[in-house]
């Protein structure tokens, strides 16, 4: 199981590298697959240029890189991400959701995403609209195109009496 959270909670005392491989090398992958897996990772994420800086040199978006690049390179079946670009610009946030749907595409993993964000809730596949701690609605892409699910969810807000 994978873990993305909204604040990063990036180890400050490593470096980007460090905080991606610590749970391969805590259990106990060798250090040859531990590079070779940082490496794929940090290339797909975009991030291979800062592996040897400190998390308070880098950016907001490269943080939130690196904590996603954390939670997949043990290949996780599922991830839970709780609001994983709700402190990301708009640039970051749609490259971030590219790289997440990619990743759900090839890694074949469940991506469980919290979010209030209807931007974000359109990479999904799979809406589930909660109220007061129950489910509200559902809704599912199928075949449609990313705008007119994203119109969809919009409609559904507004029956929920939209964002708050």
């Amino acid at each position: 199981m994978g873990f993305v959270f909204q604040d990063f909670n990036l180890l400050d005392t490593l470096t980007v590298g460090e905080n991606i491989t610590l749970s391969l090398t805590v259990n106990g992958l060798l250090p040859e697959e531990v590079m070779s897996r940082t490496e794929k990772i940090a290339a797909t994420m975009g991030i291979s240029h800062i592996l040897d800086k400190f998390p308070q040199q880098i950016s907001g978006g490269e943080k939130q890189r690196c904590a996603f690049a954390r939670a997949v390179v043990t290949n996780p079946k599922l991830i839970l991400a709780d609001e994983p670009t709700g402190s990301l610009d708009s640039v970051a946030s749609k490259n971030l959701l590219e790289v997440m749907e990619n990743l759900n595409e090839t890694l074949y993993s469940t991506i469980l995403m919290v979010t209030h964000d209807a931007l974000s809730a359109s990479y999904a596949g799979r809406i589930l609209f909660l109220k007061d701690g129950k489910v509200f609605n559902e809704i599912i892409k199928g075949e449609k195109s990313r705008q007119a699910f994203y119109h969809e969810i919009l409609d559904v807000l507004s029956l929920l009496g939209g964002v708050s």
